[in-house]
């Protein structure tokens, strides 16, 4: 249990990968805070799972969620995970400036409040991990907002493993490929996840679990020497 004695938050973490996540930092020995928006009942079911793991309803769009989630480790923060995310689909003609201000807020603005206001929490040697996705690698229609979000993520952690490096704290990206959750098969055929499978190296679509044992590694005492890498854990869908 590599992480005993530490606290963990991360953001969206009642379902899917962030629910790996939470699972998985608990069972390495961390405390763990995690927000969700909507799904109570799963962020319920997963705090009692866990025994002391706390679930905080934070809604990302309205950035005073940033105080809500950070008031249970005002004692001090080890490891922040930035998870949550959305990703509504729209063709560049159809959108708003709406749409732009909601994706934007909740995958950007968000997160870079989350450290930036986390900053005098964070012990030194702390860790944040920033979720990112394949998807600024390899654009899909109907994806601007979420590729140009997650762009402006990766870049925020470049800069900010510049900043907090002199503590010692070290920041990350982590860029899934296509992961088998709830959210990716409700929202594409099955056709398509048999493609995406067959073009992986690897041979499958990836698993939450995948996802998450990348988290645990940036967040243990073995990933010190990483800082401001973006690990595309794809399963070799990009190569």
């Amino acid at each position: 249990m590599t992480l005993t004695g530490r606290t963990a938050l991360v953001t969206g973490g009642s379902r899917g990968i962030g629910a790996a996540i939470v699972r998985r930092l608990a069972a390495e020995g961390a405390r763990v805070v995690f927000t969700y928006r909507q799904s109570r009942a799963a962020a319920e079911r997963l705090a009692a799972e866990l025994g002391d793991a706390v679930a905080v309803p934070v809604d990302q769009a309205d950035v005073a969620g940033v105080e809500t989630m950070l008031a249970p480790v005002r004692d001090g923060l080890d490891i922040l995970v930035n998870n949550a995310a959305v990703n509504p689909r729209a063709a560049i003609a159809d959108l708003t400036a709406a749409d732009f201000d909601t994706v934007m807020t909740v995958n950007a603005k968000f997160p870079l409040l989350a450290m930036a206001r986390a900053a005098d929490l964070l012990r030194d040697h702390g860790r944040i991990i920033n979720v990112s996705s394949l998807n600024t690698a390899l654009p899909a229609p109907g994806g601007a907002l979420y590729a140009a979000s997650k762009a402006a993520l990766e870049q925020f952690t470049m800069v900010a493993a510049r900043e907090f490096g002199g503590r010692g704290i070290t920041v990350n990206t982590v860029s899934p490929g296509a992961t088998d959750t709830g959210l990716l098969r409700s929202t594409n055929p099955p056709e398509a996840l048999a493609q995406a499978a067959a073009y992986t190296a690897l041979g499958r679509l990836g698993r939450p679990d995948d996802v998450a044992a990348v988290v645990a590694l940036l967040a243990g005492p073995d990933a010190g020497w990483i800082t401001g890498q973006n690990i595309r854990a794809t399963g070799g869908y990009l190569l």
